[in-house]
């Protein structure tokens, strides 16, 4: 290629119009609108049926802001699997990296997005936890208070970046959405029972559970040095190793 073919040669996108375009990718689908809706419908059945149940005074618009959470941690991963598998199970990836050739700048767009995608998620939960409490006292069936700690909404939003940011370097690892989906469910449910029947691994279970990791940061009190330092192990094993993999087969993998 000529000095000349270079200065004519359009600029590549910015990594935040990559972004977008993966944003609307995860977004755009049926399979990922249905996805994204029922994830929402599931925050706000949590919190429909928890003020039905539960005493006035447990109805804060904290407790409602995290208990809308428990679908979309639960859920949105898969999303996050589908951003990576899907360029494979739809063949998208030949048009993909055409218009990209740089493979890890398509999948650090991903990560993006994904970590958009959380973030509004987060910030739906905020929303039910303040509308909840509101529309609760209204009706005469909440009274708790209306605190939404700072610290508890960072620490909510950083675990629900994780969780989504784990279902990303899955789906890179593995580039097979079902396989990638049954293993993400299944390999941390059977961590956790082996480390509870086996004596020898209960204490590795506490540091690479990904539940009993997160669940201290999520909590009424701040996490400890151990509990991050817990989180923080979690997070390396079942995210950076997999996505440090995941990315190197990506960029290996022959696109058919």
């Amino acid at each position: 290629m000529t000095v000349l073919d270079l200065a004519q040669a359009p600029a590549r996108p910015p990594l935040t119009r990559l972004a977008l375009v993966e944003l609307r990718k995860m977004t755009d689908t049926r399979a990922g609108r249905w996805l994204l809706a029922i994830i929402a419908l599931v925050a706000v059945a949590t919190v429909v049926v928890f003020m039905s149940v539960r005493p006035a005074d447990e109805q804060s618009a904290g407790q409602l802001f995290a208990l809308s959470q428990i679908g979309v941690g639960l859920l949105l991963p898969v999303v996050g699997i589908l951003a990576v598998t899907g360029e494979w199970s739809q063949r998208t990836a030949l048009t993909t990296f055409a218009l990209v050739p740089q493979r890890l700048r398509v999948l650090t767009a991903k990560l993006l997005a994904a970590v958009v995608l959380a973030t509004g998620f987060v910030l739906l939960g905020l929303a039910l936890g303040v509308l909840g409490r509101a529309l609760g006292g209204v009706l005469g069936v909440s009274s708790g208070d209306w605190d939404l700690p700072v610290r508890a909404v960072a620490s909510m939003l950083l675990v629900e970046i994780a969780t989504v940011l784990i279902g990303v370097a899955f789906g890179a690892l593995l580039m097979n959405t079902p396989v990638a989906i049954v293993l993400y469910f299944v390999l941390p449910t059977v961590w956790t029972t082996v480390g509870s029947m086996v004596k020898a691994l209960r204490s590795a279970s506490a540091w690479l559970d990904t539940n009993r990791a997160f669940e201290p940061l999520t909590g009424d009190t701040p996490a400890s040095g151990v509990e991050w330092a817990r989180a923080g192990t979690a997070v390396a094993v079942w995210m950076v190793v997999p996505l440090v993999i995941g990315a190197y087969r990506l960029m290996r993998r022959e696109v058919k």
